[in-house]
């Protein structure tokens, strides 16, 4: 056996090369180099947690007793907090002692429920492009994937039937994601009523990533799928306070809903872990119970980000569609560079206008038409990016080492 095997284990051969790899080394040559690179490719929210949350996280940690092992249910504290937030926003009633579950974030929940819940060859349905581990966490516990479209309307829906009459095995999973990511998709409650009658009518878990339910810029307010009756029957719903109070290196989220499916998480994660350290599920305790005002400036400052994104790009010549939804616009490759592909598009991106993208491939093969941008910087470093942009655009040049005009100084 060589020294370097890597390639002869199993669950890695199922996981292909990371695609956002390319563009994140281009990206690191360019700053080694000491290029001003403008980087709206990852949903790192930029914003500092508001402080009386870090204050909260502040005085727990002095009081040792919080130094110790924590569990990985989470504190009850912050599971009856997660109930109290259901309650008020959703009208949905939790049981925070079973139908509630802190997780490490809300990755760290949809990957071990996978593997908890998968059997080596069960058929998952996952929108395509959607969030890589609503995927991969299915694969690496052994399941095969099929795509189903991402959009909450009839085509999805008529894909979910024929899924159910034509896969071997029967599907036993469904991922949805609304607000997504990347797509910025917003689904309504009568969508939700659909998939809760098709799970419950072929016996399918619905898993539910509701991480940009906070994330929303119009009139259009994202539901949850709990809302619907009888849908704790067969669906569990993952948050996470990354995006919704800017935590996102806090590694804080939770599952809830159906209570054998939280059973299941539990059980799993009492093998794996301890929970987040006690301070920081105090902390997030504060931030649900304690004022909603920074929610509602975090909304805000992603919708003025939003106009001046998408005002710019369109006026540049870029036609995207503007998000009602989520920190992401899912821009469509201008027709004039979409025979490069998402990957190659966004590397020249890079290179000519020094803008980081998402390419879409790394979210699905039906994604390599379109880059993901995140809103991300603030007002000024998006404007620097819509002028570098425009002056590439202008450029009429799909080359990366072609001039740049001046007009991107």
């Amino acid at each position: 056996m060589s020294s370097d095997s890597s390639g002869e284990f199993h669950r890695i051969r199922r996981l292909p090369p990371y695609v956002f790899a390319e563009v994140n080394s281009a990206k690191a040559r360019a700053r080694a180099a000491g290029e001003d690179i403008i980087d709206l490719g990852m949903g790192n929210p930029d914003s500092a947690t508001p402080p009386h949350i870090v204050a909260k996280l502040v005085e727990a940690v002095q009081d040792p007793k919080t130094h110790r092992y924590s569990s990985s249910q989470g504190i009850p504290g912050l599971r009856k907090a997660l109930a109290g937030y259901y309650e008020r926003r959703f009208g949905v009633a939790l049981n925070p002692d079973k139908e509630v579950i802190a997780t490490l974030g809300s990755k760290e929940g949809l990957a071990n429920l996978a593997s908890a819940i998968t059997s080596p060859g069960d058929t998952i349905l996952v929108p395509n492009p959607s969030y890589p581990i609503h995927q991969f966490g299915f694969i690496i516990a052994g399941a095969g994937v099929r795509s189903v479209p991402a959009s909450p309307d009839e085509n999805m829906l008529r894909a979910l039937d024929v899924a159910v009459r034509h896969s071997v095995p029967k599907p036993t999973a469904l991922i949805v994601n609304f607000p997504s990511n990347p797509t910025a998709f917003l689904a309504d409650l009568d969508f939700y009523r659909e998939i809760v009658a098709f799970a419950k009518k072929h016996d399918i878990w619905v898993m539910s990533d509701l991480a940009y339910a906070e994330i929303y810029f119009g009139d259009k307010i994202p539901p949850s799928i709990l809302q619907v009756p009888g849908a704790k029957d067969i669906a569990v719903e993952f948050t996470s306070m990354s995006k919704t109070y800017s935590m996102p290196g806090w590694r804080m989220g939770f599952a809830a809903g159906n209570a054998r499916l939280i059973n299941a998480l539990t059980r799993m994660k009492s093998y794996l872990d301890y929970g987040a350290f006690t301070p920081i599920q105090v902390a997030a305790t504060a931030a649900l119970n304690g004022p909603q005002d920074c929610v509602e400036e975090m909304r805000t400052l992603y919708r003025e980000r939003r106009d001046v994104l998408i005002k710019g790009l369109v006026s540049a010549g870029w036609d995207m569609p503007s998000p009602e939804g989520s920190m992401f616009a899912w821009a469509p490759i201008p027709p004039q560079y979409a025979s490069l592909g998402s990957v190659e598009f966004s590397k020249l991106l890079l290179a000519r206008a020094k803008v980081a993208v998402a390419p879409g491939l790394g979210f699905g093969e039906y994604g390599d038409g379109f880059v993901r941008i995140a809103l991300v910087e603030n007002n000024h470093r998006l404007r620097q990016a819509v002028r570098n942009i425009r002056a590439f655009l202008q450029s009429g040049s799909n080359v990366a080492d072609a001039p740049v005009p001046e007009a991107a100084a």
